[in-house]
């Protein structure tokens, strides 16, 4: 069968390719189903808090509002991602035992609620400021800052709160997606606190605060754990730079 493509076609595919590195390929060609019930696999377990929130059609429908997610470079760089992304928010959502890194994913909300703003979803979004941008960035505009709990119990909204932040550059911060597909460079005054790309510096954006900058600890090790098991799964190496020990915080700089 003979087939042609218009111009126009044409250059829409090459668009995609120079954008994505990648062609009509979307986050569900590399997190499957199988994958992710694999990865989070003790989720659903009795024992967890978030039993049968987070879903897999939750999950693609909201990364699906995030082109970029999981589909910018070649393969690799894409695994890399979705193994740094699980990583870091299967530690905030961490309900196994300790040295398992298998119990992501169990928590939906931050144990200590004395705060309006607690921790919620998979990122464990905190701070007033931090629901409002959001809000906005996902496209409901106060609508989080009114009833924060949404990030509780509707799951896509949940999880799209988690990419938006992954996705998104805050102040002197990066965003972990530049980090992690190699875009990111760090500047005079990142290279003089030790932020160094790496996944280490993903740890720091969302929580160097209490983790970096303190020398070896319990919390960035676990998150290393489940990056490392995730890269393993996904058969992509982990790189360089995995932990902040050394880093100072942003905050400081």
């Amino acid at each position: 069968m003979e087939f042609s493509v218009s111009p126009v076609a044409l250059s829409c595919l090459v668009f995609l390719f120079l954008i994505t590195g990648t062609l009509a390929q979307n986050i569900g060609s590399i997190v499957t189903r199988d994958l992710f019930e694999r990865m989070l696999s003790f989720r659903n377990n009795v024992a967890c808090p978030g039993k049968g929130f987070y879903t897999y059609e939750a999950f693609i429908t909201a990364a699906n509002s995030f082109p970029a997610f999981g589909t910018t470079g070649d393969n690799t760089a894409r695994k890399k991602e979705v193994a740094a992304f699980f990583g870091q928010t299967s530690h905030e959502t961490n309900g196994g035992r300790a040295g398992t890194f298998n119990g992501g994913y169990c928590f939906v909300r931050q144990i200590d609620q004395s705060d309006r703003y607690y921790g919620r979803g998979p990122i464990q979004l905190t701070h007033r400021s931090n629901y409002e941008r959001a809000g906005r960035g996902i496209g409901v505009g106060q609508d989080l800052v009114n009833n924060p709990d949404k990030v509780a119990t509707n799951p896509v909204i949940s999880f799209k709160t988690a990419i938006w932040f992954w996705m998104t550059a805050q102040d002197n911060k990066p965003s972990c997606h530049d980090v992690i597909i190699g875009r990111w460079r760090p500047s005079p005054a990142d290279r003089s606190a030790n932020r160094v790309p790496g996944y280490g510096v993903i740890t720091n954006i969302i929580n160097g605060r209490f983790e970096c900058g303190k020398g070896r600890n319990g919390a960035v090790e676990r998150r290393i754990g489940f990056y490392r098991r995730y890269c393993g799964m996904l058969n992509v190496p982990t790189g360089n730079n995995l932990d902040c020990y050394n880093q100072k915080n942003f905050a400081q700089g």
